[in-house]
């Protein structure tokens, strides 16, 4: 049974990913601490999702926005952290044909909308800032909800290249891949073919997907910094410029790593940095994503108080 195109040309049936270390105690030492950032990941997150929706003061373009990436961030450590977790305790830390695959093109998915979703928060700060009167009209929640349609399809159909141009490649053996997921540089390391042109392909897809989206968020910056430097008042500079250092935090934390990942040859690529790497872009941001950019928000923390009942924020 025939499940993919390209299955027929290769005989491996399953990989096996070698993660971290084959210590046992090392192993036990990292599980606690993926276990703890994977939990507080689910849970800083979804209290984000959560406050947005039933906060009316919430109902703006950039906190939808927020809450989008917050539900990408949700789902991406999802595809990777349970299954690293299970490998730290068990013995068998092997992943079906299919399963990596699957992984690979959901991990691609949501990558890559994250990626492009930086670019739309950059422009929803430079209307916010530069057209503040007319924010509201250009901002429509039609416009909103098209954007982020938009980068969920380019998402949906670059990933299926990147996954189709690696799973068409024959894998023979040997099936062990060093990563803790089927990530497509390490995967890319067993074909027992030629990857050169895979290499090429990634460099392009990777220039596409992350020097065009930095393009649009540098380009945005430019003319929020400008804008910026007109405010006379230097309690609505520092306001401004807090809000955009929150956001340029979390695109850096991001798409610096995952350039490093995608648009270096597999030839010169480091398994040990590259695992590092995707730890970074894939656990480290989403972990950090909602302190940096809401649970310090002042309207965030309001939200918080007004629906526990602990307290408010002083205006």
């Amino acid at each position: 049974m025939q499940d993919f195109p390209w299955e027929n040309h290769s005989s491996v049936s399953e990989f096996i990913l070698l993660g971290f270390s084959r210590d046992s105690r090392i192993n036990a030492i990292l599980f606690n601490i993926f276990f703890f950032l994977y939990v507080s990941t689910l849970v800083g997150n979804g209290l984000i999702v959560t406050l947005i929706h039933l906060d009316s003061h919430l109902h703006t373009p950039m906190y939808f926005f927020i809450s989008v990436l917050s539900m990408l961030d949700m789902s991406y450590v999802t595809t990777t952290v349970p299954q690293m977790l299970v490998h730290l305790v068990c013995q068998k830390k092997t992943i079906s044909y299919v399963g990596c695959v699957t992984q690979m093109c959901i991990f691609l998915v949501l990558g890559i909308t994250e990626g492009w979703l930086f670019s739309v928060m950059a422009y929803d700060r430079y209307v916010a800032i530069c057209h503040p009167l007319r924010y509201k009209v250009i901002m429509s929640p039609w416009l909103c909800g098209a954007m982020v349609v938009f980068c969920g399809l380019w998402g949906v159909s670059c990933s299926l290249v990147y996954t189709v141009f690696t799973m068409r490649l024959p894998y023979c053996g040997p099936n062990e891949i060093n990563h803790f997921f089927c990530e497509v540089p390490a995967v890319l390391k067993l074909a027992c073919a030629d990857t050169s042109f895979n290499d090429r392909v990634n460099f392009i897809l990777g220039f596409i997907l992350l020097l065009v989206p930095l393009s649009f968020i540098l380009a945005s910056y430019i003319r929020i910094v400008a804008a910026i430097l007109r405010i006379h008042s230097t309690q609505g500079r520092l306001k401004a410029f807090s809000t955009c250092a929150s956001h340029i935090t979390v695109v850096t934390m991001f798409c610096g790593p995952a350039m490093f990942m995608y648009m270096n040859p597999g030839a010169k690529a480091s398994p040990e940095r590259d695992k590092k790497l995707a730890l970074f872009y894939n656990v480290i941001s989403a972990f950090l994503n909602p302190i940096i950019y809401s649970l310090r928000n002042k309207d965030v923390k309001r939200a918080f108080l007004k629906l526990t009942g602990w307290g408010r924020v002083p205006e």
